[in-house]
């Protein structure tokens, strides 16, 4: 719409004292296929925010969590390096539905970068806090699942890690979970 503006090379003619807009048949289709494709953009976004609000609604628990994954070492190999010194964290979406952790990049995402099974995790335990300069001290604990991928996860709030950990204590509501 805002283009109908901008337009350049419009005859503007005056009669009457009005001003009016000359438009050939082919920008008055450009015109009309730009509003068809803004309208249908509209009616994306919508259906994007009630799919996401519908997920969210039934979500057992959601939010923003910083998180890094890490693999657990394979018997013969060396232990993993000390890696406490890298900022590696990244910001995600976590939500725990249904039989399922999903990890979305931005709460907006409608299909999640990553899921893992709620059957699947076996383990959960504390990680040592840390502080950061630009943050202050991140509360952390991981998540381990079967296949030996280690979701290690922090935030600035004890009340949000303690949340995940206590689904994880009481075995995300499916069977037993070994907590550290």
């Amino acid at each position: 719409m805002l283009n109908l503006f901008s337009l350049r090379g419009l005859p503007w003619t005056g009669a009457d004292g009005q001003q009016k807009v000359q438009l050939t048949a082919a920008e008055l289709e450009s015109l009309r296929s730009e509003l068809a494709d803004i309208e249908e953009r509209e009616a994306h976004m919508k259906a994007r925010l009630e799919h996401i609000d519908g997920i969210l609604r039934s979500a057992r628990l959601s939010g923003y969590l910083y998180i890094r994954t890490r693999w657990t070492a394979l018997p013969g190999e060396p232990a993993p390096i000390d890696d406490t010194k890298i900022n590696d964290w990244l910001p995600r979406f976590i939500v725990l539905h249904g039989q399922c952790i999903f990890f979305y990049l931005l709460s907006t995402d409608l299909s999640p970068q990553d899921s893992t099974l709620l059957s699947d995790v076996v383990e959960v335990g504390s990680l040592p806090s840390f502080t950061r300069e630009d943050e202050g001290t991140r509360y952390s604990f991981y998540i381990l699942t079967r296949q030996g991928l280690r979701y290690e996860c922090s935030h600035v709030s004890q009340i949000q890690q303690g949340q995940l950990k206590t689904y994880g204590e009481f075995g995300w509501g499916l069977g037993a979970v070994r907590c550290v």
